[in-house]
Order: C-alpha cells, then structure tokens, then sequence
C-alpha cells in the first residue's frame, strides 16, 4: 500500500491521540502523563528500544529497518509540551486543565511522529535506524539541550536530525523550508535602576529612576537602527517597566525594566548585548543612579544546513507537489530550542501549512488535523529517502 494511502488509513487514529494530548496539557518538563502514553505506545509498535528519562521526561524510540548496510542513524523530534494560556476555543476536546493548553501546536507535532513510528515500525522499509525523539520543555525550558546534555546524539549514534512545526497561516497541504539561519536566537534581560526617590514637587531633591529607565528605553532603539547593518535583522524590545510606586505625587526610588533581544546571526548578538551593557551603564552613570543588569543568552540562532535543507526540500515536494513547497521562506524572528540539536548533528527543520487558524500561543488556537496525512507522510518518505532499502 502507497505510503499516502495507509497514512490516510490512519487519519481518524493520529486525531484521537492528538486530542487526547490536547484534553490534558503539561508544561515544560512536567509531561509526564504525555511521555507515559507515548512511551507505551512505541513499544506497542513494537520499536526495537524505548528510552525514557532523556532530558528529564524526554522519551526516545529506536526503530531498525529490515537492512543495515549503510549503518545511517537519522533522528526525528516532536515536542511535547503546552503553554500556560486558558484556552478559548470551545472545543468539545478543550483542555480539562485550567491555565494549560496546547496553544502552538506540540500535541499535533507529537501525533504525527508518533503515526510516523507506528508505520515504521511495522513496515520497516529502510536501511539503517531510526531515532524517534520526543521532547519536553521547547516553550522556555530548553529541552532540546537537556536531551542533548544527557547524550542523545551520542548515545543513539545520530548522524542526521530533522525537525517539523506546525505554521498557522500557511495553507494545509504546503510546507516552507530555507537553508541557513531560518529562526532567531532569543535573550532577555532584566536591568534594575536604583535612584533616589522622593516628592514629586521636588524633583532636584532625586535622582529620577524613572528618568533613566526611559532614557535608557529610548537609547536601546538605537542599537537597531544605528549600530547594525540594515540588511541584518535584529529586535530590541523593552517589555516590561516597573516602578515601586503606584502615586501620583512620588519619585520611585527604584525602576526594573525586562527585555528579549532577537537576531539572526551570532556577530549581531554579540554587538548587541555589548551596547545594551554600554547604554546601561553609561545612561545610569550620567544620572548618578546604580544599575544591575543581568543579561541571560538563551536559544541560539537555528541554521538549517544546506545539504539536509535540501533533502527535506525533495520530500516535501514529493509530498505535496513542487508548486505547494516553498524553499526559501521568510525569516522569522521567533526562537526554537531544535537549534540546540542543530548545533550537535547537521539537519533541518521545516513548517508544515495548519491553514487559516488563529496564531501561535493564542488562546483560539488549534491544530488543524487536517495537516496530519501531510505530515506524518512527511516524516515515513524522508526516512525512506534518506534510508533507501537495497
């Protein structure tokens, strides 16, 4: 049976397990109700190993083709993990659990490579191995790097990873790809101002908290627009900024302000952060106010590599038709801990279309499981590719 037609087979089943994760969303590295079922449905498959406890709840799946000549291991991930949004959807399956819910789309990522495996499993038409990766924690926690540090790669022997996400906006039955840098790395930071509070009616009398703290927002936006090439991407938000008081006639004695900085590349991130540091301290200096700042790197750039690009380019057009692939999507700015495992293995990451739905981390968002034979096809015809029988 073409790979196509048995995925299709498959559809009703894929859905019921997507809404079942759906129902009962878990944060970070709390998936534990998640990792059991998964863990228990690959071995149901009938995978060769199943591993739990990589990256604290991550869970890894090991399925071997009928040869292995080539002695090619290539790894798949899913993410597993909810967001702490209240849903708003209405769904007959919303989240049972209040302040959770799957509002980017994990639990579809994690039906569909759990489809991919259970095929796989029973079809076993490749040379080589197969990893099946299943993470917690890619909202914020870095569990791609967690199962990294616990030695994935090395462990399973992976050569290749490829990653897959759902994009809201994007037709079903269409993916986006490019090589190189594809998503943006994502720091923060947190600067607290301390001044000298005091009357209003007597600003001379303080040293203006609030005053610098502005002075400092505004001079952040030149980092973007004075001091990077224009042709290179970089965000500076300031997204938070608090002050201890809440009165109309007093001078805060202290100012906390909280901020993401985004780029493209590492060359901009390093002069980034160096005049975020700058502006600081030379602004809190000029007003004689102190200043703490704490600037914590988080998820790196995510580059595709060009070669693999390309593979995952092939398949997708097999896929869904050279006219419905686009291999030179926009950039986005938004972060993916999959950059972690791009920076051990080469690989690629790729969108699959989830049609006119409301956007990532909103709380009408759904998964459209109407992308699921897209992409659960997806993952079985590049393991068949890339691990051809002979």
């Amino acid at each position: 049976m073409p790979v196509r037609n048995r995925i299709v087979d498959m559809h009703s089943e894929i859905t019921e397990w997507r809404r079942d994760f759906h129902e009962n969303p878990e944060l970070l590295y709390d998936t534990h109700r998640t990792s059991k079922i998964v863990s228990e449905k690959l071995t149901s498959f009938g995978c060769d190993a199943v591993k739990t406890g990589i990256g604290r709840t991550g869970v890894v799946g090991v399925i071997k083709g009928k040869t292995n000549n080539n002695d090619k291991v290539i790894g798949l991930r899913a993410d597993m993990d909810a967001l702490p949004i209240q849903e708003k959807t209405n769904l007959e399956y919303s989240s049972k659990h209040d302040g959770k819910m799957h509002a980017c789309g994990h639990d579809g990522h994690t039906a569909m490579l759990l489809g991919a495996a259970k095929y796989l499993a029973e079809t076993r038409n490749f040379d080589g191995t197969v990893i099946v990766i299943f993470q917690p924690a890619e909202e914020g926690g870095a569990g791609a790097k967690e199962m990294c540090d616990d030695g994935l790669m090395s462990e399973f022997g992976i050569n290749e990873v490829y990653g897959m996400h759902n994009a809201p906006g994007l037709p079903i039955g269409e993916f986006n790809i490019r090589p190189g840098a594809f998503m943006a790395s994502a720091d923060q930071f947190t600067l607290d101002i301390e001044g000298v509070g005091g009357h209003a009616a007597r600003p001379q009398e303080t040293v203006d908290s609030t005053l610098v703290g502005s002075q400092i927002v505004v001079a952040l936006q030149s980092i973007a627009s004075r001091n990077t090439d224009p042709l290179k991407s970089l965000v500076v938000s300031v997204t938070s900024f608090q002050t201890e008081s809440n009165s109309y006639n007093v001078i805060p004695q202290t100012v906390q302000l909280r901020g993401t900085v985004r780029t493209l590349s590492n060359d901009v991130r390093d002069m980034a952060e160096m005049k975020i540091r700058k502006i600081v301290e030379n602004t809190a200096s000029t007003y004689d106010a102190k200043v703490t700042l704490n600037y914590e790197r988080g998820y790196p750039v995510m580059v595709n590599a060009v070669k693999e690009t390309s593979y995952m380019v092939d398949v997708a057009e097999e896929v869904a038709g050279v006219a419905n692939v686009d291999n030179n999507a926009a950039q986005v700015m938004g972060a993916e801990d999959f950059s972690y495992m791009l920076e051990e293995r080469p690989g690629a990451y790729i969108r699959v279309g989830n049609g006119d739905t409301a956007s990532l981390h909103h709380p009408n968002y759904n998964f459209n499981d109407e992308a699921i034979p897209f992409g659960t096809s997806f993952w079985v015809e590049l393991v068949e590719k890339r691990l051809p029988s002979v």
